[in-house]
């Protein structure tokens, strides 16, 4: 049980655009905000300061890492470390960035001779700036990632923040949740345990072949049964959105009677046009986790889920 003196230990500090979710976060949780100094220097060089004692204190960091026109990922993730660094510095009794878009975390294996391990090196990062645990939402490759972190990660996945606004989509069709690739499978299955528990159905399984080579992704045969059922196609990010784009015209070449996209992290970089425009897309479903442009929110088709409630009910549970 988390009692109203738990919670007043603790401290929340919102980092850059992550201060848009704090008003939010604060209804729906109860938490402490505490105030942070954001100096850059005309050198480029940044400062970020705790206006208050941080010591004793269980400090959480929210942080969006997504680059944009102000900033790229490297610069915020920068940022974000430094402050960490500060917080143990200053005596805080334990750091723990919530980072609901985590970047890097794609890259967790070799795929070519002298790759890098790139989500490794940035687990060890973090590690080094003393964190002790990280939260983050729809990780590409949990397995990897718990592999790549030697402190503790809670992970969060899309289809508990997700799953209600398919819902209401959906009504009582049948469906079947679809992985555009054999990769996310297990993703898949989460989705369906959550959606079967909400509407008491049973949703089939799907997944897509998928080929890759030279940069150029192929495969359009789907194994099971999408034929005559709303299909909900299922990832972590869609980034040009070339892979929904796919999936979405298999599933509809399947006899798919209607589709959803689902996804945590809409990046929505060049070429994701395609995606936003496929006659054959009914509904675009993702949440907040990064900011997302204007052009994209005002589409008819295209719903964001606010991540604020949960995500203040995840830092409150872990008080």
């Amino acid at each position: 049980m988390i009692h109203r003196g738990d919670r007043a230990r603790a401290q929340v500090f919102a980092l850059g655009p992550s201060r848009a979710w704090r008003d939010a976060l604060s209804h729906y949780g109860e938490l402490e905000f505490a105030d942070v100094e954001e100096r850059v220097f005309e050198d480029g060089e940044h400062k970020l300061r705790p206006l208050v004692s941080v010591r004793d204190r269980d400090v959480f960091v929210i942080q969006a890492l997504a680059g944009d026109a102000q900033l790229s990922v490297n610069d915020r993730l920068a940022r974000l470390l430094f402050f960490i660094a500060t917080l143990r510095d200053h005596g805080a009794h334990r750091v723990t960035p919530v980072v609901p878009y985590l970047p890097y975390a794609r890259k967790d294996r070799r795929t070519k001779p002298h790759d890098p391990v790139t989500c490794r090196y940035l687990a060890q990062m973090f590690e080094a700036m003393g964190t002790d645990r990280v939260v983050t939402l729809e990780a590409h490759n949990v397995a990897a990632l718990e592999n790549a972190f030697r402190c503790p990660t809670v992970h969060l996945t899309a289809a508990e923040l997700l799953t209600q606004a398919v819902c209401d989509v959906i009504a009582d069709q049948p469906v079947a949740v679809v992985s555009p690739d054999a990769g996310g499978a297990k993703r898949a299955d989460g989705w369906r345990d959550v959606l079967d528990a909400r509407t008491g159905g049973a949703a089939s399984a799907a997944f897509l072949e998928k080929r890759r080579s030279g940069g150029v992704v192929s495969g359009a045969s789907v194994v099971g049964d999408v034929n005559g059922r709303m299909a909900i196609i299922v990832d972590d990010m869609i980034v040009s959105g070339g892979t929904m784009v796919r999936a979405i015209d298999a599933c509809r070449a399947r006899g798919a009677i209607g589709v959803i996209a689902c996804a945590a992290h809409g990046l929505f970089t060049s070429g994701s046009e395609a995606l936003l425009d496929h006659p054959g897309l009914d509904h675009l479903i993702i949440a907040n986790t990064v900011p997302v442009r204007a052009s994209v929110t005002e589409r008819e088709r295209v719903q964001i889920v606010p991540v604020e409630p949960f995500l203040a009910r995840v830092i409150s549970g872990l008080v």
